[in-house]
């Protein structure tokens, strides 16, 4: 039971830090012609937060990428992963919730941003992270 525990929460850190990192890699351009690109994404984010003035919408772009990427980083080296965890939990929940004002429930209901948010929870409830960065410090 404790080996297959082990294997779901790794798979667990591995596909949230994946999930968060390629997103900001598609609008960073890095997905090729599957990128979403940057321009494309402040819009989108002016969209999303269409309740906010559409000026902040560059600043919230910055700001959400740049966490988005460190928390993308931190997950998949497994790094302060508690505290990590309930940073993504937090931000794809006021994602979804800033979804959910500007569109309707349906749209994050549809990317799963809420399930997102709540994998990110539970991850922040174990008391080890196997295969982490954190785990091989403490061995040492």
């Amino acid at each position: 039971m404790k080996t297959r525990q082990d294997i779901a929460v790794f798979l667990l850190r591995i596909t949230l830090a994946t999930g968060f990192l390629s997103a900001t890699a598609s609008r960073l351009s890095l997905w090729g012609t599957q990128s979403s690109g940057w321009e494309n994404f402040v819009h989108y984010t002016a969209e999303v937060n269409s309740f906010l003035p559409l000026s902040w919408a560059s600043t919230i772009a910055v700001l959400s990428t740049v966490a988005e990427c460190l928390i993308g980083t931190f997950l998949l080296i497994g790094y302060q992963v508690r505290k990590t965890a309930l940073c993504a939990s937090l931000l794809t929940f006021l994602f979804a919730i800033a979804m959910s004002i500007s569109f309707g429930c349906k749209e994050p209901l549809d990317y799963s941003v809420f399930v997102f948010s709540a994998g990110a929870f539970l991850l922040s409830t174990f008391s080890e992270y196997p295969w982490s960065l954190e785990q091989f410090l403490h061995q040492q």
